[in-house]
């Protein structure tokens, strides 16, 4: 009992949150232009974030000449370390001959190069949050040694290349790197705000791009199958939604979307059908009564019933019941009723389940675009 009471005090231990690169940037900034103003090394830094915490950085290295300075940071991303986690960042400051702070990004920072994000093209993916956290920063510190003199503030991220390649950056039209980003300054153990927040800006950018027609996938194989489906459609129209199919749904209605298309695998869209929205692993167990009774309402055997209710994934449940057509179309059916009724309506919704190995089980459509249910089984 001893040690069960140990694991239950381990897992009851709260998450360690971790910090934005934006927060990151924020205080190699404020670090290097206190080392070039006092032309000493600084090993820390302390900022504000915009949540209104005090935090202290340590500095990994600090740099400089008369001229020039650069301190660095690695970025903790807490207990939820995302794709960024671990990463140097780096800000270098330079005395410029005119007043004014310039701010640019550097080697590992992305170029924006697509119309629908917060930053205009041609400029670094420095978004606003984290550009008004530099730009203030380094205006506080120049005035409280009273210094007039004007500075140019580079943000550089020397892995960010190759760590982009892990995010959304190359379908958003962000290329050559990383985004600085964060709108509270820590980041949140679990929370969805970074992943909502580059679904909402794929959306946005498919709307600026002219797509009417946008493809929703829960990962990459069913992603692959969506843009297998749909040749014809640009790379923009293409969306990995993850676990957040109803904010997901709620982006495209909000964009005015004539058409979604969601793509993805038994397991994530039985939770689908039964009305939830969140559909990580943890969010909603799966509900293998439901799934026994779409198979029932499919005619499926009182022995295979059972078997079904004492399944242990859904993929089983596919498995079993991958003779009967009927059973792959009451789901996706109920799919897109639910989505419908996430939105509220008006929007042609169409709902595709495929294997794990990417074949086909089940293809549905519903347009309410007129308010009127016209079924097209696939």
């Amino acid at each position: 009992m001893a040690a069960k009471a140990a694991t239950d005090d381990k897992e009851a231990k709260p998450l360690r949150h971790g910090y934005t690169t934006g927060s990151c940037a924020t205080a190699t900034t404020k670090a290097a232009l206190i080392a070039l103003i006092t032309q000493e090394p600084q090993r820390e830094a302390t900022i504000r974030l915009p949540i209104g915490e005090t935090v202290t950085f340590q500095m990994e290295s600090c740099e400089f000449t008369e001229a020039m300075a650069t301190a660095s940071t690695i970025k903790d991303g807490g207990d939820d370390p995302d794709a960024t986690h671990g990463a140097l960042i780096i800000s270098t400051v330079e005395w410029l001959d005119e007043p004014g702070i310039i701010l640019d990004g550097g080697v590992g920072v992305g170029r924006v190069t697509k119309p629908g994000l917060p930053v205009p093209i041609g400029g670094a993916a420095i978004n606003p949050v984290p550009r008004k956290m530099i730009r203030e920063a380094a205006q506080e510190v120049l005035d409280q040694f009273e210094i007039n003199r004007g500075i140019k503030i580079v943000i550089s991220v020397p892995a960010g290349e190759e760590i982009a390649k892990k995010t959304l950056n190359g379908r958003l039209g962000i290329l050559g790197g990383i985004s600085i980003l964060g709108t509270r300054g820590i980041v949140v153990p679990f929370s969805t705000s970074a992943y909502k927040a580059s679904v909402a800006q794929a959306v946005n950018v498919a709307k600026e791009a002219g797509c009417e027609h946008i493809v929703l996938s829960t990962g990459g194989k069913t992603e692959s199958y969506g843009i297998e489906m749909y040749p014809e459609l640009s790379e923009e129209a293409f969306v990995e939604m993850g676990d957040f199919v109803g904010f997901s749904l709620q982006q495209c209605k909000r964009k005015k979307m004539k058409k979604v298309t969601l793509v993805g695998m038994m397991g994530k869209f039985s939770k689908v059908a039964q009305g939830v929205m969140m559909v990580h692993s943890k969010s909603a167990p799966i509900d293998f009564g439901h799934l026994a009774q779409m198979a029932e309402q499919a005619g499926a055997s009182e022995e295979l019933l059972v078997q079904i209710r004492e399944a242990n994934t859904a993929a089983q449940v596919g498995d079993l019941m991958a003779d009967t057509p009927a059973f792959f179309e009451i789901m996706c059916e109920k799919c897109c009723r639910a989505a419908l009724k996430e939105v509220g309506g008006g929007i042609e919704v169409e709902t595709v389940i495929i294997t794990m190995k990417g074949s086909l089980l089940g293809k549905v459509t519903i347009d309410d675009t007129d308010h009127e249910s016209d079924r097209d089984r696939g």
